[in-house]
């Protein structure tokens, strides 16, 4: 029997914030691929499009006027999937398998600069600090209104993951409900919390007990193996547990940091940074304008209504996670289905090879060289 090696032989990973497995199948990233392909992203756009509901001057969908905005601009979501209160009260259950729950809160579009062909990999460090500052902005408007618990930022980028305009913009969804994903990692953040050992040098979460992303980002730092890109204050790695192709995870890794609203400028600075660096590796690796869903993780809101819930809350600690299609090339992408729909997630590289190659990438754009 030949000797176990994870860069050839399928295995299981487990991931600690959700408690779900990830089928890795190395030696099927050999196989020839006959499926289906997807039109490259288009690059070559214009500076500004007349055609464009979020372009400065322009008329939205909705009939409503931007103003002709010079940076950042922000307005409630014409087509909002959820709305102001009050929401109407829940009929009652005709079984206890068929209940509803009414949900309530608002949803928001951050356009990140006003120039229609831009992306986040080709704005400048200064522009990404402003839209930093416009999350942090939102994050705390919108968590500190009454019945919100839950204030979600992220961006779609490309068409593949359903974006229906390239202007460069993001959302943010406040809700009175904390939605199942962030509250499940918030949930096994809290159980390391309490029964976790801690590494010996990582940073401590709130009372001084083990963070679960403290310490598995140190654990990073340690082994240098699913890094694609560091600073003085983040660090951006392929989690061992990634499902997507050319995931990353992006983590604070000097000290315990429950949201963006706890952000020093320094680390504010190295983010606008480290984004750029990570943007722009994700373009250069297909020399195409990489799609990725991008979503930011962290302290469900500002503020809790007691000090107990506060302490609790601060148990979660910030972190992006980028979820991109794209497999083999500008035009082959990973789909979700058949085994992963029915059994467990799968993926063919594993998170140690797509590191390399994310990390082997230029810092400079495909765009910018000569």
């Amino acid at each position: 029997m030949s000797e176990f090696d994870p860069s050839t032989h399928p295995h299981r990973r487990l991931n600690p914030l959700t408690n779900e497995h990830v089928l890795v199948s190395p030696h099927r990233n050999k196989r020839p691929w006959l499926g289906q392909t997807e039109a490259p992203q288009v690059t070559s756009l214009p500076q500004y499009d007349s055609d464009c509901y979020l372009c400065p001057g322009n008329v939205r969908s909705g009939g409503q006027r931007n103003p002709v905005y010079d940076q950042t601009y922000t307005f409630v979501n014409d087509f909002a999937a959820v709305l102001p209160p009050p929401a109407p009260s829940a009929p009652l259950a005709p079984h206890p398998l068929l209940t509803t729950e009414p949900v309530h809160g608002a949803c928001d579009v951050l356009i990140f600069h006003p120039r229609h062909d831009l992306t986040l990999a080709r704005l400048a460090v200064e522009d990404i600090g402003r839209v930093i500052d416009q999350w942090i902005h939102i994050y705390r408007q919108r968590g500190s209104q009454d019945g919100i618990r839950y204030v979600q930022i992220f961006e779609n980028k490309g068409a593949i993951m359903g974006c229906s305009n390239p202007h460069p913009h993001g959302q943010v969804w406040s809700l009175s409900e904390v939605p199942t994903l962030p509250a499940t990692e918030i949930a096994s953040l809290k159980r390391y919390s309490f029964s976790g050992s801690p590494a010996s040098e990582a940073p401590r979460g709130p009372k001084g007990r083990p963070c679960l992303l403290c310490d598995y980002a140190h654990l990073e730092m340690h082994q240098q193996e699913r890094i694609v890109v560091q600073n003085e204050y983040w660090v951006a790695v392929v989690p061992w547990w990634a499902i997507w192709p050319f995931e990353i995870l992006l983590l604070p890794y000097k000290r315990h940091i429950p949201s963006i609203a706890h952000l020093s400028a320094e680390e504010k600075s190295a983010l606008a940074n480290i984004l750029v660096k990570i943007t722009t590796r994700y373009d250069n690796l297909f020399s195409c304008s990489f799609a990725y869903s991008m979503g930011i993780h962290q302290r469900p809101t500002p503020s809790s209504s007691s000090q107990d819930e506060d302490e609790q809350d601060d148990i979660a600690h910030l972190h992006f996670h980028f979820s991109p299609p794209l497999l083999r090339s500008a035009t082959i992408r990973k789909f979700l289905v058949g085994f992963e729909l029915m059994s467990e997630a799968q993926r063919d590289l594993t998170p140690e090879q797509a590191a390399g190659r994310l990390r082997d990438c230029s810092e400079v754009h495909y765009l910018d060289k000569e």
